[in-house]
């Protein structure tokens, strides 16, 4: 006999729910009343790491930052997939060495793809 799903068997996950959302509401809303209220200039002047700010953070920025550092999450994550290969190679056998050959390849192509696109050239 299978036991039944009722509405009646959520209510203590309906509870704990209520209540969590209960002590976040009133956690944030009495910490904004008796906090501390004290707006300086220095306090309310933008810094990052400990440096004051120069200029505007609104700059170009050349593309090809982004690219390559797109290009090396992509080929990392690739390489990271050997990991698993190199630990269970005896037990992969020859399929697994062949399946492996395919992969790399599958990488090697892409690379030579980006490469031929120039997309690491920095002229």
């Amino acid at each position: 006999m299978e036991a039944q799903s009722l509405p009646v068997n959520y209510l203590p996950i309906i509870f704990q729910m209520v209540v969590a959302l209960g002590f976040v509401v009133t956690t944030m809303f009495v910490t904004h009343k008796i906090g501390p209220k004290r707006k300086t200039k220095d306090k309310l002047t933008p810094f990052e790491s400990g440096i004051e700010v120069v200029g505007n953070a609104r700059t170009p920025i050349s593309i090809k930052y982004f690219l390559v550092a797109i290009l090396f999450v992509l080929f990392d994550v690739e390489v990271i997939f050997m990991y698993p290969w190199a630990v269970n190679f005896k037990a992969l056998g020859t399929t697994g060495l062949i399946e492996m050959f395919i992969f790399m390849a599958t990488l090697l192509l892409g690379f030579i793809y980006v490469i031929k696109k120039g997309a690491l050239d920095w002229d």
